[in-house]
């Protein structure tokens, strides 16, 4: 069977904040990110994508299942600290659509999903009249202990995408991590960014 990619916008995603939930636990738990998720946690974080009626998730479904999902917003309707490092550079948040994460399990990656869920996203921006786009990620050494042999970043597929690192544009977040234990860990975000 193949994949399916569907969009749920505001309210509409409020019916799979438990599939996005489940994959964001699995997913980050991989290298870069090392999230040491909990279902609480997500549902408190997601929640806020069902409170903005012009959010999306693009979802993936293979098997009948809901196999990948990816979040967007209005930076404006982001969370303050998405929007903090912009509003000191002196650039206009209400000018940018914030693409969150991107979670697919791992039998169905290098099959093209990737791409279409930026293309969905960077859509449903300009639907809304955002032609400016962004999203950040986690910045890791390149020695980092958790990091496995063969490990590849997704900086060339952003690239390939036309988005631009910018490493003046940085937000801070802390979670669990697995090799942390019970505390939070601080961890820096460098965010990409892509006009037009």
């Amino acid at each position: 069977m193949g994949i399916e990619i569907h969009r749920a916008t505001g309210k509409g995603v409020l019916d799979y904040l438990e599939d996005a939930a489940r994959l964001r636990i699995e997913v980050f738990r991989e290298f870069p990110y090392l999230y040491e998720g909990d279902v609480e946690s997500e549902r408190e974080y997601l929640g806020d994508y069902g409170e903005c009626p012009r959010s999306v998730f693009v979802l993936a479904i293979g098997d009948g299942k809901v196999v990948g999902v990816s979040t967007g917003l209005p930076l404006a309707e982001a969370d303050e600290s998405f929007q903090a490092p912009f509003i000191a550079a002196g650039m206009p948040v209400a000018e940018w659509f914030y693409c969150g994460e991107s979670v697919l399990e791992r039998a169905w990656r290098g099959k093209g999903i990737g791409h279409r869920f930026f293309d969905e996203r960077e859509g449903h921006a300009r639907d809304l009249g955002l032609e400016k786009t962004c999203f950040c990620s986690v910045a890791r050494a390149a020695d980092h202990p958790q990091c496995p042999a063969g490990y590849r970043s997704n900086d060339v597929f952003w690239s390939k995408r036309g988005y631009v690192k910018q490493p003046g544009l940085r937000a801070r977040f802390g979670w669990k991590q697995v090799d942390s234990g019970e505390e939070e860990v601080a961890n820096e975000l460098v965010f990409w960014t892509r006009e037009g």
